[in-house]
């Protein structure tokens, strides 16, 4: 049997996939240099694997062709489904289409009188000095106002306007919009009036419709409708996408990763889940492997093709409810990851006065200039310019016909021009090498910014923390990031390229529900709180429909001061001083104070099931060399680091056996990323195949 779990990712399809079949590795075995093939112990294999997104010339879609390389399978013959027991999937499909504002059609069905209540949203200027200020554009193209209005405690003020809402649809529908939106006020308690226009809009046709109190059953009227406007914009892309999938393994048990960081069948995967599916696998496959290296503190940092995702975990998956997502606002339980594009297809430029690295991305069609596909210089170019990236160690499959190796000399040609721009504009000097280097220090720098923001600026002190490094582009920055932030430790995984992948297999099946409450927190409240949350267990479990298997259950409720905003998370338990307790310990450790005379407000209340899922285990390796034996290095190349050109030694990653130790200078290549040990750091190979760096 197979077992696939994929990521696809802005730029690169990362496959990890387990089997036991002999005939598949030595069919794979003939292609060492782009199979990696790991013997596991009870006669299974890993594979892993890795190919670009988008390569319309050679296939349709990443994934499949991924299975069909795998099986060793032709283009257009059938992939003899039996074979496979299960596909876990992330994909950015959802994100990519946020990102570039590439969703569907969307009409905003709305309480009359609230027709720019999205558009005004909350006010708030997270640029407080800005004078020109660009609001983020909206989702939906069209908005109907529906006559109908409850208050806030389910009185009916008026009914539904059936006739009219009727003919405003007719109208919408006729201009070939196909998806909608329905947010009324106080529907999150009182849904009638939207199933009212839900089941208008069905008789009408439209395909895609997402309903308030379905999406996000929580109160406040802006994050509901933004959270259900992209919803609706998303989920239609989706379906097709997971359509697509389907039709081509007609039978085979499909998985997707929601942005919770937990896996749900094919048919459950919403656009609201999807934004973060991908980076979530990643999260999932970091933490997982980081427990099983021991660390327990840890700050996940993955760097892609097309943007940078990093993390903070201590002892739990951290979830936030309010999150806002290339502009647009989310209230789902996503886990905290902050994004920022910034990854190896960044494009590079100058703006005439200063270096600027992204946001826009080469992506993997033309992706960076030494894709060989005439694309600009970015992050990955830097890096072949500073020697810290070969082309005899990456993979040839660049050009027309994908057997090439990357272009090192457009890159220096482009970056000999572009230092001769800049002095020309500047008038100052510098060599090609030292360009390139600016602008990497410029990328370190935003993505340290980016795990300030989840550690040091709540309260974390990061020098504690181990760097769980992975993507494919992770390894070469490493050590920058952590000397930024005086981190002394970076966890690098032997799957840590395509950990995102291998995250989708380590991962369990979640379902998580909540409901609103907006109550005061009493020991009065306490049995109405284990009503609900029974009820939000059985909702939980009928998504995941296995009765009988092992689940844990988690329950939480999210506390705030009264008059206050902001939410913490804490576990439910039948004492409120014990709740109380951890809000206030929380509350000092984010904000430095607590407010003892306060109440406290329940806000919201989530159950979250848990399906443990069975995991592929990992090898220990045996050290067979002496102990006084030295790692050989395969050969020298020039690196450019620290200012200056220094005789790197390289290491391939399957030569070292545990208890090597290489100091930097120093390049590590595996089959699927490359590490760069920098000067002033050590790495060390574990008997579980982990490198560990240290700083010295």
């Amino acid at each position: 049997m197979l077992k696939v779990f994929a990521d696809r990712g802005g730029t690169f399809t990362d496959i990890v996939a387990v089997t036991n079949n002999q005939a598949i590795i030595d069919g794979l075995s003939r292609y060492p240099e782009r199979f990696l093939i790991v013997s596991l112990p009870k006669g299974q294999w890993i594979i892993v694997y890795k190919l670009l997104s988008e390569n319309p010339e050679q296939y349709q879609d990443a994934a499949i062709q991924g299975i069909r390389d795998i099986m060793g399978i032709v283009s257009n013959e059938p992939i003899p489904t039996e074979a496979i027991e299960v596909v876990k999937m992330g994909t950015t499909v959802a994100t990519n289409a946020l990102l570039e504002r590439k969703g569907d059609r969307v009409v905003l069905l709305i309480t009359k009188g609230f027709k720019d209540a999205l558009r005004i949203g909350y006010q708030n200027r997270p640029n407080i000095f800005a004078r020109h200020i660009v609001l983020p554009t909206m989702l939906y193209e069209q908005v109907i106002e529906i006559d109908e209005r409850y208050d806030a405690h389910g009185n009916e003020l008026i009914p539904v306007n059936i006739e009219q809402a009727k003919n405003d649809l007719q109208v919408v529908y006729k201009t070939g919009i196909r998806s909608c939106a329905i947010v009324f006020m106080h529907s999150d308690r009182y849904p009638e009036h939207e199933q009212q226009i839900a089941k208008i809009a069905q008789e009408i046709g439209f395909t895609q419709i997402s309903i308030s109190h379905q999406v996000s059953p929580l109160m406040k009227l802006v994050s509901r409708g933004d959270t259900t406007v992209v919803d609706a914009y998303l989920t239609p892309i989706l379906r097709r996408y997971v359509n697509q999938i389907a039709s081509q393994l007609p039978g085979v048990k499909l998985m997707f990763m929601k942005s919770d960081g937990g896996l749900v069948a094919a048919e459950q995967f919403q656009g609201k889940d999807s934004i973060l599916s991908g980076p979530a696998g990643g999260i999932v496959g970091a933490v997982q492997t980081s427990k099983r290296a021991g660390f327990e503190l840890v700050i996940t940092f993955d760097m892609g093709g097309t943007s940078t995702d990093v993390a903070h975990f201590k002892g739990e998956y951290e979830r936030q409810l309010d999150s806002e997502i290339a502009g647009a606002r989310m209230r789902v339980p996503v886990l905290a990851i902050n994004t920022i594009a910034a990854g190896g297809g960044s494009i590079l430029y100058f703006d005439g006065s200063s270096y600027r690295v992204g946001p826009q991305s080469a992506g993997s069609n033309p992706g960076p200039a030494c894709y060989r596909c005439g694309g600009p210089l970015a992050v990955t170019d830097a890096n072949v310019m500073l020697g810290k990236i070969h082309p005899q160690y990456f993979p040839s499959v660049f050009g027309i016909d994908g057997n090439l190796p990357l272009d090192k000399d457009t890159v220096i040609q482009q970056f000999t021009q572009l230092a001769q721009d800049i002095q020309a504009a500047t008038l100052n000097y510098c060599t090609p090498e030292q360009v390139a280097a600016g602008f990497i220090a410029i990328a370190v720098e935003n993505m340290a910014n980016a795990i300030k923001k989840i550690s040091l600026q709540r309260g974390y002190d990061v020098s504690q923390y181990v760097l769980c490094c992975f993507g494919g582009a992770g390894g070469q920055v490493a050590c920058l990031i952590a000397d930024t932030l005086g981190m002394k430790k970076i966890f690098l995984h032997p799957y840590a390229g395509v950990l995102s992948a291998y995250g989708m297999g380590l991962a369990d099946v979640r379902a998580i529900r909540e409901v609103g409450i907006e109550q005061a927190l009493t020991q009065a409240l306490i049995p109405k709180l284990h009503q609900l949350m029974k009820y939000l267990e059985t909702q939980a479990r009928t998504e995941i429909n296995e009765v009988n298997t092992q689940t844990e259950i988690v329950q939480k409720i999210n506390l705030k001061y009264e008059g206050t905003n902001s939410t913490l998370t804490v576990n439910f338990a039948d004492d409120v001083l014990l709740m109380r307790q951890e809000f206030e310990e929380e509350h000092k450790s984010r904000y430095g104070f607590i407010q003892l005379e306060k109440t406290l407000i329940v806000e919201s209340a989530s159950v979250e099931v848990i399906q443990k899922m069975e995991t592929p285990e990992e090898p220990l390796i045996t050290r067979t060399r002496s102990i006084v034996e030295a790692p050989e290095a395969v050969e020298i190349v020039r690196m450019f680091t620290a200012d200056k050109w220094y005789d790197t030694p390289v290491y391939r990653r399957e030569n070292l056996q545990p208890e090597d130790s290489i100091n930097g200078p120093a390049i590590v290549v595996e089959k699927i990323s490359t590490i760069v040990v920098e000067p002033n750091w050590q790495a060390r190979l574990t008997e579980c195949n982990h490198l560990i760096l240290q700083r010295l």
